[in-house]
């Protein structure tokens, strides 16, 4: 993922773009009542602007940047209702070794994969939705686990690599205590465990982990809810619904503001998809004002 944010960045450097990192904005900035004129850094800077792309969540972008004053009451709802329920936990661990898996003990081409572990049938998946259903985390979860460093040997050390482990299915609050370090010590050996199962020796091998619940993917990243696809990709939210049925073109009630993150169509993925509708939309609009549209 880095990685592509670097080209991407070379890429925009290379047009003539100004890249800024480690700068929050605080809001977007209007004039005119529905016109968007730019946005206001955390720092106190102002940067001007007749056109901003947003790829914030719909409720950051709606809920905490633009003014509630110059939103209609009927968007603002449709905004609030967007359900951002999320059942994911993210652990990165640290390894001194690569798994070795007893169906295939050698290093080889399937460590570079997605391994998906605990979803042997559906009855398994079903009973570990039931446990975060009842506001705990599953018995037996399902983990999405990739190795980046097989790849990228810069990611660690010599002969030591680095894992990262999509955990489903964890509660936002899990009922009783709540996230607490010892309630994510706990998943982070539950999921060990399960690793053990298909790959001996994977708890050994680990010499550090964190672990980051949807509250903390949410306060870290800005992720409504802990739901890294900005929104459930469920059939009322996909489509000419997303992120709502009455503005689902990457445009919104504020002229010369667009959404083009993973709120928008066609959704969460690493695949662009939405900004670059987005864009050819904002490029659109440009052309219809200018009177020169592509």
């Amino acid at each position: 993922m880095g990685g592509l944010s670097a080209a991407l960045a070379k890429a925009a450097l290379a047009c003539g773009a100004t890249v800024k990192t480690n700068a929050a904005v605080e809001s977007i900035l209007t004039e005119d009542g529905n016109r968007v004129s730019g946005v206001l850094l955390d720092d106190g800077t102002e940067i001007g602007a007749s056109i901003v792309l947003s790829n914030a969540t719909p409720q950051v972008t709606f809920g905490s940047l633009v003014a509630q004053d110059v939103l209609p009451d009927d968007f603002r709802r449709e905004i609030a209702g967007i359900d951002y329920s999320s059942p994911a936990t993210k652990i990165n661990v640290a390894l001194d070794r690569l798994p070795s898996f007893e169906a295939h003990p050698q290093p080889g081409p399937h460590l570079g994969c997605t391994i998906h572990i605990g979803c042997e049938n559906m009855a398994s998946l079903h009973a570990a939705y039931l446990d975060a259903e009842c506001g705990r985390s599953s018995s037996v979860p399902l983990v999405e686990m990739t190795i980046p460093s097989v790849y990228d040997p810069w990611l660690a050390p010599p002969g030591r690599h680095v894992a990262s482990l999509f955990v489903q299915y964890t509660p936002y609050a899990p009922r009783g205590s709540g996230w607490t370090s010892e309630t994510k010590n706990e998943l982070a050996d539950r999921v060990f465990d399960l690793i053990d199962r298909y790959a001996p020796g994977f708890t050994a091998s680990v010499v550090g982990f964190e672990v980051l619940t949807p509250p903390d993917l949410e306060a870290i990243f800005g992720l409504t809810g802990g739901n890294i696809f900005h929104g459930a990709m469920s059939l009322d939210q996909l489509f000419f619904a997303r992120p709502t049925s009455s503005y689902a073109n990457y445009r919104c009630p504020v002229k010369g503001l667009y959404l083009c993150g993973s709120g928008a169509h066609p959704g969460g993925g690493v695949m662009g998809a939405p900004g670059r509708n987005a864009a050819l939309v904002a490029a659109d609009d440009i052309g219809r004002a200018t009177g020169k549209r592509s």
